[in-house]
């Protein structure tokens, strides 16, 4: 092997930093935004020049737009995906996949958070580096948890046709909560179809005009254990009175929250604390929220 080529072993062996490696990720992804904002604003330039041309009037636009959200189930989905004009920041797909191997279904859908006003000094760079990894480990963990069932499956008689029945599926997805002026609320979820036992959740709830994220004390103030409390054990004595199942505390139920207890805040910019399904009720309840009004 020549000098060269060593040199050339050399330099390819150097190990690629994972946070170069996400930063590069996040300006393409970032580039490409700005182009469709280019594209979208020149279609939006010749759409005036067709509209002036054709002397429609602006109350005739609004009309039309109005008519067919009404109408068009299509159009009304196009629609939604604006970007809201005067929000500091926003949600967007990071990176989306679906894979399937041995009968073992994988998507995932990684969020991002994109500052859309580049002057406020906050740097979202920490937080989504963390989702990042969070939703890859989750995604890794559960695919050998999958496979090692799978093995255990087939060696304990089970067929191929068998297995491929259980149509197990592993999800990384994310809702977003609230995408506004002062906050930006979502959920990263991480799901196993075929048990309930590894299923997570993270919410994140960011000030956007701090770049903090924020605690149920910053929502409610010092003493925000007990005002949330008071007004969850009402509202399950309410919710109980009609008709639904809640754990009592032998059971497991509710004894109060913590700091790390998961919530998020809704469009009204009250925090809205979540139970995990089986956590404080049976499962056929499904996740359990109570609204916090400060």
């Amino acid at each position: 092997m020549s000098k060269l080529d060593k040199m050339k072993e050399k330099y390819d062996g150097i190990p690629i930093p994972e946070e170069l490696t996400i930063r590069v990720q996040q300006e393409i992804l970032r580039s490409q935004r700005q182009q469709e904002e280019k594209d979208n604003a020149a279609h939006r330039n010749r759409f005036r020049r067709i509209i002036s041309n054709m002397a429609v009037t602006a109350a005739a636009v609004c009309i039309l737009f109005t008519a067919a959200l009404n109408t068009s189930p299509v159009f009304a989905v196009e629609a939604a995906k604006l970007p809201v004009i005067g929000g500091l920041a926003r949600i967007l797909t990071f990176r989306s996949y679906e894979t399937e191997k041995d009968d073992i279904v994988v998507a995932v859908e990684i969020p991002t958070i994109e500052m859309i006003e580049k002057d406020t000094g906050t740097s979202v760079d920490g937080i989504n580096q963390e989702i990042l990894a969070r939703c890859n480990e989750y995604a890794d963990s559960a695919v050998l948890r999958a496979e090692e069932y799978r093995t255990a499956f087939l060696e304990t008689g089970g067929t191929l046709e068998e297995w491929a029945k259980h149509n197990i599926k592993i999800t990384v997805s994310y809702e977003i909560k609230q995408q506004g002026n002062d906050y930006l609320s979502f959920v990263v979820r991480g799901t196993e179809n075929w048990t309930n036992a590894y299923n997570q959740s993270k919410y994140y709830n960011l000030d956007l005009r701090t770049g903090k994220l924020v605690t149920l004390e910053d929502m409610l103030g010092s003493d925000y254990a007990k005002l949330a409390d008071r007004s969850i054990r009402q509202q399950i004595s309410e919710r109980q009175n009609a008709g639904e199942t809640f754990f009592t505390a032998e059971q497991g139920g509710f004894t109060g929250i913590s700091e790390d207890t998961k919530f998020y805040i809704n469009q009204n910019n009250d925090p809205v604390i979540v139970f995990e399904k089986y956590e404080i009720a049976p499962g056929s309840s499904g996740e359990i929220e109570f609204v916090i009004e400060g």
